[in-house]
């Protein structure tokens, strides 16, 4: 594999990432969510993308695609991995959201793609990145209060928000994906919380991806969606 040759494009790609608000339609109708996880030890990448409708937050459409996993794990590179999936399920939503917020990183990568910046300019969909864990740069120690915020930073330049959206929880990195601001992806994360640790649009992309419960019971109840 010529990581070169890819470290190459994700700067390329990364100069074409907007990083200011261009949403078609502000406020939004619908609002998607997309979530990646892999099985069979890898080989199969598997990709759950969720429409909720705003300013509801009600699901009315899921799809799942599962594709074979295309290259390994290699740390800063996920994005490569994971996009062929999302595409996939991408192409199997009825219709498609005016924004969209991906599980992972935006710009909060250390080349500045992370895989909401990576998919929003390959489906040139409006994104932000909402990701559970650091990838790269620093942040103020955050108190222990829900709404606790920090600018997380990485070569004198703010690459996301971290921020505690529940109590006794780890806090989100909250960054830029593609066509959405730093300032309005956190306020827009904010606006899609219903008192869970995560914004609606994931939590209801893990759930389907993960078949968790609450998915489960919901889709029990309304077949006619996906």
């Amino acid at each position: 594999m010529d990581l070169a040759a890819l470290r190459t494009q994700q700067q390329q790609l990364a100069a074409s990432v907007e990083r200011a608000d261009r949403l078609d339609r502000d406020p939004p109708a619908l609002i998607g969510g997309a979530d990646v996880g892999f099985e069979q030890e890898g080989e199969i990448t598997r990709a759950a993308m969720v429409l909720l409708t705003w300013p509801e937050l009600e699901l009315v459409e899921y799809q799942v695609a599962r594709v074979a996993t295309s290259m390994p794990y290699i740390p800063g590179f996920l994005s490569f991995r994971e996009t062929p999936a999302l595409l996939a399920a991408w192409e199997q939503l009825s219709q498609k959201p005016d924004l969209l917020f991906v599980d992972g990183h935006g710009i909060s990568h250390p080349r500045r793609l992370g895989v909401a910046s990576h998919f929003g300019l390959l489906a040139g969909v409006p994104t932000i990145g909402v990701a559970k864990k650091r990838l790269c740069g620093a942040f103020e120690p955050l108190s222990a209060e829900p709404g606790a915020l920090a600018a997380l930073t990485d070569k004198g330049e703010q690459l996301a928000w971290v921020w505690r959206s529940k109590a006794r929880c780890n806090p989100l990195f909250i960054s830029t994906g593609h066509r959405v601001s730093q300032d309005s992806a956190l306020a827009w994360v904010q606006r899609c919380m219903n008192g869970y640790r995560l914004p609606e649009p994931t939590r209801w992309a893990d759930a389907v991806a993960s078949e968790r419960p609450a998915f489960t019971r919901l889709a029990a109840k309304t077949p006619h969606i996906g």
